[in-house]
Order: C-alpha cells, then sequence, then structure tokens
C-alpha cells in the first residue's frame, strides 16, 4: 500500500535542520515530495507528523475537525506551555476551547477594535519622535517597542508607569532569548529549560517568569479589587466576562491569555513591519506608489484614513505572504482511518497545515519569492490559498487587530518621514523561537521629514 513520503534523513538530522533552517527544510521536502511528506519537527511526542501544503487538503482538514474524522488537540502544543501556561487558548481542546474562545474573541471585533486606533498612533507617533535624524535606526527594535506598547495598553490596560516599565523590559528580554535559530532550541528541547543553576538559560528563563507572574497577578488582583466598567482594555472585558453558566475566568486563566496574547500578538507583529518596512524601501516602484497613494489622505492624523487604502493593503498581504510568521498552522489529529491527497493515514497521526509552502507555490502566486503587491489586487485568494493566521478553530484571535494595527503604524509612519534602506545585501528569514523573522537587522535612517502642510523638509 501506497504511503506518505518520508525523508530519509535519520529523525536527529531532520530535527537539527528544522530548528536551525525551516525554510530550507520545508523547501526540500516540498521539491521532492510535492504535496504531503511525513516529518520529524519535534512536535507532538512520538505521534507521526504529516506535513500538508496542498490548499484543498488543507482546507478539508481546517473544516473537518469537529470530533469524528479530525480533532484540534490543544495539549500537542505544549512545547509553548512554558512561557504561556496551560489555561489559554492555544493548549485547551474540545469545549474548554470553544467556551474560551467565545469570551476571548469579543474584544477584537467591531467597534472594540476601531477603539484601539487612536491608541496605536499616539504610541506609534511617540516612538518615532525619538528617532536620530540621519543615523541608524535598528527596524524590528522600534517595531518591538511599539507593538509592546499596544499590547501592553491595549490588552493589559496599563499605562506609564513603575508596572509597565519592568513588564516591557521583562516581557521583552524573556522573548528576546529565543531570537536566534540557535537559541530557539530553548523551545524545542525542553531539557534545556530546566534549572541547572545560576549560569544555565533555564536559570534565566525561571526567573524571568517568576517576575513577570509577580506583577501580572498583582496587576489583575488589583483590577478584580477596583473595578472600572468604563475600562475598553481587553484585561478589563475579560475580567467581566463570563460563560453561559456565569463562571468567570480564573486569575490563573487570565494570566495564561494575557501571555499567549501577548506572544502571539508582539513579536508577530513587529516581525511583519519589520518586513514591510524592509520591502517597501528594497523596491523603488513599491515605495513610489505606497508614498502616491498616501498624499491622497486628506487627514493622516486619523488613523482610520488608512485601513482602507487598496496598495497599503495589498502590502500588508504580501509582507504576510512571503513571509508568514507562523510558518505551520496548530495540529490536527487522525481520529479515524482515512485518505488525503491519495494517501492512507491512521488514527493518531498529527497533521499539519504549512502556510509558508501554501504561500509559496508556484502554481497559486507566479515567482513566489518575488515581493509583488499587486498579486492580492490582481486576484482574490481563498483562505486556505492565503492563511496568514491559520484557519478554523484554531486561526488566529488578534488577525484583525494585527491588520489593523500593521496598517496604522505604517500609514503614520510612511506619511510623516522618507527613509533610506542601509542594509547592503538582501535580507534573508531565519527561525525566531516558533516564528519566522529577520535573520539580519533591517537598518534605516530618516532622511526627510514632511510638514502638516505636505511639504518635505531636509532633515
Amino acid at each position: 500500500m501506497q504511503t506518505v513520503p518520508t525523508p530519509k534523513a535519520p529523525m536527529p538530522l531532520q530535527a537539527l535542520q528544522w530548528i536551525l533552517d525551516p525554510v530550507g527544510y520545508m523547501e526540500k521536502n516540498f521539491n521532492r515530495y510535492g504535496d504531503i511528506f511525513q516529518s520529524f519537527l519535534l512536535w507532538g511526542g512520538t505521534a507521526p507528523l504529516v506535513m500538508v501544503n496542498e490548499p484543498k487538503a488543507v482546507q478539508y482538514i481546517l473544516t473537518h475537525d469537529t470530533g469524528k474524522e479530525l480533532t484540534a488537540p490543544g495539549d500537542v502544543n505544549q512545547l509553548l506551555e512554558p512561557l504561556i501556561g496551560r489555561q489559554n487558548l492555544m493548549l485547551l481542546s474540545g469545549t474548554q476551547h470553544r467556551n474560551r474562545r467565545q469570551l476571548v474573541m469579543p474584544p477584537f471585533h467591531g467597534e472594540r477594535l476601531k477603539a484601539y486606533g487612536q491608541m496605536i498612533q499616539q504610541i506609534t507617533q511617540n516612538v518615532i519622535e525619538q528617532w536620530p535624524t540621519r543615523e541608524s535606526v535598528n527596524v524590528r527594535l522600534t517595531m518591538q517597542k511599539i507593538t509592546m506598547r499596544v499590547i501592553l495598553e491595549a490588552v493589559f490596560g496599563l499605562h506609564q508607569g513603575d508596572r509597565y516599565q519592568q513588564l516591557e523590559h521583562l516581557l521583552s528580554t524573556r522573548l528576546d532569548m529565543t531570537a536566534t535559530p540557535l537559541a530557539s532550541a530553548l523551545v524545542f528541547l525542553p531539557w534545556l529549560q530546566k534549572d541547572f543553576g545560576p549560569w544555565s538559560p533555564g536559570s534565566r528563563l525561571h526567573k524571568l517568569a517568576a517576575q513577570t507572574d509577580q506583577l501580572l497577578f498583582a496587576e489583575i488582583q488589583e483590577r478584580r479589587a477596583h473595578p472600572d466598567l468604563n475600562r475598553t482594555d481587553i484585561l478589563s472585558l475579560l475580567l467581566a466576562a463570563k460563560d453561559e453558566a456565569g463562571k468567570g475566568l480564573t486569575d490563573q486563566d487570565l494570566r495564561d491569555e494575557l501571555m499567549a496574547l501577548l506572544v502571539a500578538g508582539h513579536e508577530t507583529t513587529a516581525t511583519a513591519l519589520t518586513w514591510a518596512i524592509y520591502w517597501i524601501h528594497s523596491l523603488p516602484e513599491v515605495q513610489q506608489k505606497v508614498r502616491a497613494e498616501l498624499d491622497t489622505v486628506s487627514n493622516p492624523t486619523d488613523p482610520s484614513s488608512f485601513l482602507q487604502l487598496p496598495y497599503l493593503t495589498a502590502v500588508c498581504n504580501e509582507t504576510l505572504r512571503i513571509h508568514p510568521v507562523a510558518m505551520l498552522t496548530f495540529p490536527r489529529r487522525v481520529e479515524v482511518p482515512m485518505k488525503l491527497c491519495g494517501y492512507p493515514l491512521e488514527p493518531g497521526m498529527l497533521l499539519l497545515g504549512s502556510i509558508y509552502l501554501i504561500h509559496h507555490r508556484p502554481d497559486l502566486y507566479p515567482q513566489p519569492h518575488q515581493f509583488r503587491p499587486e498579486r492580492f489586487l490582481e486576484q482574490q485568494f481563498s483562505p486556505y490559498e492565503f492563511m496568514p493566521f491559520g484557519g478554523g478553530v484554531r486561526r488566529c484571535v488578534g488577525a484583525a487587530l494585527a491588520q489593523y494595527e500593521m496598517k496604522i503604524v505604517l500609514g503614520t509612519i510612511l506619511s510623516q518621514m522618507d527613509l533610506v534602506l542601509l542594509n547592503k545585501h538582501p535580507v534573508q528569514p531565519a527561525r525566531r523561537g516558533v516564528t519566522l523573522g529577520p535573520k539580519q537587522p533591517v537598518e534605516v535612517k530618516k532622511v526627510r521629514i514632511h510638514s502638516a502642510s505636505k511639504s518635505l523638509l531636509e532633515v
């Protein structure tokens, strides 16, 4: 009987390549095996892992995970537990997951989302005002500062003060511990997370976690003691949320959801913004089109004016296509014998949709390694052909906020200043924890600012 193609390299070697060079690993196996292949990614224990990149097959996986043929178990995501805890959307399953999702989703949509626009623009303004003139600026560090402050204010409900500053420092330090492919082994090799003494990464990890938790639990307890129904931050809304039985979230639930939202919303959005700035300033024709569209905005101090710009939206989409921050969907488990792409699958197998490979299929995206925003103006892609936020019941709850934030941050920066890219060589993607980010720092300098009257001022 025909079985799912399997790479011949020893499992430890595959695991090492997946940690150090995930793009190379996926592209090599796609070129060799095509739509589906078995892999070894240090995910899910001993269960066989199958990576799928054919859009209709991925659609089937993500729309049939209701418990009969396939399930969407949270326990297979346990490699994230040391960072985000266990009581959150990423690790819950079944009814628990569905109920929690109903509690968490509302703050990220509709009028609640609009309330964050002015705040995102003001944070961006405050950060870029500190940019030096004609000196190198590390784009990622700047974007991290913006997205961290958006999380602290919009999600955690914190504003400038001692606890705000401590959390900003601790959370940034914790995420930077997996900033390189080699350091990312800390995520995939649990024994590295053990405390072997002050010199070990595990010791530092535990110390940072304890300090962070002390601050988060103190904030949660203060907010419980002094509820304010007029607050619109997500922590306040979650504190007030009740399920059908009238039960709210515990302190541990809230802490774990806050950490999950931090990881999903800060690191990923900062990476996407960094790539967007890089590509806009790498390609003069893209920069000219973005600039021309922004020049049509009558009131750039209104953050909503950036949301409906077609070319800026296309730039954001193409950024998320060519460098999807999340490379894979969360796993689905096979529950009954079935066939996919013509191959038999057995119960217990875990299926992963490869977002990266779908976004680089030449039959969907001709010349897939070329950055061309026009793709999204010429054609509409299905949710299983363009899926930077995953799909199905585990699609990222913060997808709307991330897209909203990208447009406002980019619109605010680019409508106020001209930047020049300082990188002399193309920037390549590389692993950053469980995500995909720039291998080298993206460096720019500010060369001109735009006055309120839109005349250009040399600086």
